[in-house]
């Protein structure tokens, strides 16, 4: 003879949901709360997780470099994966440590970038030109850079069509398309909606997980605070936002 199915008792049936409400409080809680970034002691600060590729970038300031120390420093799982090297602002002026910097960094190996610091109250074409003569890129390198974060008292239209100048310039004579940096309220205020199909380099500091942009981005700044073995300076840390296959597909062939 078949045992008769048991029914549950009325408690345990609410011990069960009140379980399984606790369970789910738990998990939005931790969820909500999980580390989007975790300290590496070697690097002097914490580093946004769940990123396969992070790197650096400087200039002048960071004075001069020991890039053999730089590739071969290593914290837990975290190498610096690639640089971009300040290389010009303005009209006419050439970081004093780029032909160094630029020179050394490819020897060592790392993947490089050099990027021009704009000043849009000046010739977008003139800058792209003092940019071209004083940077050859070559395989492997990545795409260049506009560095576009100040208005200099430009008008919103100047700003644009001096920043297009010089896009347009660089990517004609690279044969590849620029990026562009900046930080998320720049690019909200002047460059949205005109910009959207260059690769984006964004500066966005104190946020949890991802820079605040309505936008698709490659690469993120997210401290500048950072150490690294051989350079005596604090250093700007950046994430690429793909794996090694999307950065392959990035630097240049």
């Amino acid at each position: 003879m078949a045992k008769k199915k048991t029914a549950l008792k009325p408690l345990a049936i609410i011990f069960i949901y009140l379980a399984a409400a606790v369970l789910a409080v738990y998990l939005i809680t931790w969820y909500a709360n999980r580390p989007r970034f975790v300290r590496y002691k070697e690097f002097g600060i914490a580093l946004p997780v769940n990123y396969e590729i992070h790197g650096i970038d400087v200039s002048h300031y960071q004075s001069n470099i020991d890039w053999e120390a730089v590739t071969t420093m290593q914290d837990k799982n975290v190498k610096i994966g690639f640089v971009f090297i300040k290389s010009t602002e303005g009209i006419s002026n050439v970081d004093n440590k780029f032909r160094r910097n630029w020179i050394n960094a490819g020897e060592a190996g790392i993947p490089r970038g050099a990027y021009h610091f704009f000043v849009p109250s000046k010739s977008g074409k003139a800058q792209a030109e003092s940019f071209i003569e004083n940077v050859s890129l070559k395989k492997g390198d990545l795409p260049p850079v506009l560095d576009i974060e100040r208005t200099y008292g430009a008008s919103l239209e100047n700003i644009q069509q001096r920043a297009k100048d010089w896009l347009l310039a660089v990517e004609k004579h690279y044969k590849v398309k620029p990026i562009i940096y900046t930080n998320v309220a720049f690019y909200d205020n002047f460059l949205a909606g005109q910009f959207d199909e260059y690769p984006l380099w964004v500066a966005h500091y104190l946020v949890k997980d991802k820079p605040r942009i309505k936008r698709n981005w490659h690469f993120w700044q997210h401290n500048e605070t950072g150490h690294v073995s051989g350079i005596d300076a604090f250093v700007d840390f950046n994430v690429f936002n793909g794996d090694s296959t999307d950065f392959k597909k990035l630097i240049i062939k």
